[in-house]
This record gives C-alpha cells, sequence and structure tokens, in this order.
C-alpha cells in the first residue's frame, strides 16, 4: 500500500478495479481507492481540502479539488485515524493517482499533507 508522511501525518492509499460498475466497451473503468489517514505527530490537524491530480494511459490528466473528503474535514488528534473510500473513473484501463491533503493545524499553521502515487489498473494489464 503506497504511503507519505508529512509533519507526522500518514496517508495509505489502497485501490481496486470494479468490473460491476465498469463498461470497458463503453471505455469506461471505474476504481475504488480507500484511503486511511493517522496522526502520528505531537499535534492535532484537520484535514481542510483535497487535491487529486488523476492520469489516464493516455496521458489524460485531470485535477480536482475541493474542501474536505466524502463530505468531512476530519480533525485528527495525535494517535487518530481516520478512513474513508471513494471512486474514480478512467477511459483506459489503468492509470494513476497522487495528490495532498491541505492540513490546518490548532494554531492556523497549514502544511500540504502528500499523498504518494499509486496505481489504477484493470487486472492483467501490466507487468
Amino acid at each position: 500500500m503506497p504511503a507519505a508522511t508529512t509533519q507526522g501525518i500518514v496517508v495509505e492509499v489502497r485501490s481496486e478495479y470494479r468490473p460491476d460498475r465498469s463498461a470497458p466497451g463503453s471505455r469506461r473503468y471505474l476504481f475504488t481507492y480507500t484511503v486511511r489517514i493517522a496522526n502520528q505527530g505531537g499535534a492535532a490537524a484537520q484535514l481542510i481540502s483535497r487535491h487529486w491530480i488523476i492520469t489516464d494511459a493516455n496521458g489524460g490528466v485531470e485535477e480536482v479539488r475541493g474542501e474536505g473528503v466524502v463530505g468531512q474535514q476530519p480533525r485528527l488528534a495525535p494517535g487518530e485515524r481516520f478512513e474513508y473510500t471513494s471512486f474514480c473513473v478512467l477511459r483506459t484501463p489503468f492509470g494513476s493517482m497522487r495528490g495532498s491533503y491541505r492540513m490546518e493545524r490548532e494554531d492556523g499553521a497549514g502544511f500540504d499533507a502528500e499523498i504518494a502515487p499509486f496505481t489504477l489498473a484493470v487486472p492483467g494489464t501490466l507487468n
């Protein structure tokens, strides 16, 4: 599971192809991804916004920005975790995602917690 740590915030992501919600004949490949965010630092931090960079196999890039994740802006005290699942639709059978979460400390200091690149792939499409 790809992981990145920024200022004590650990972000891990696991992706899965969903053939039941895909239509390859229409160039629609749906992937779910589950993100686990853990605060292993010494100070609380709140997730304010997200920035995703989604790249398909043809080099097409889509950027997604928005407040929070799945309608929430979780606050994580030291030792706490938050997990959620969302989805992405590609026009190719494989691609990748990466990005960051804008985090804010209780004193107002902000930083970007990295989301390490991870692969979205229909099983058997990559060696």
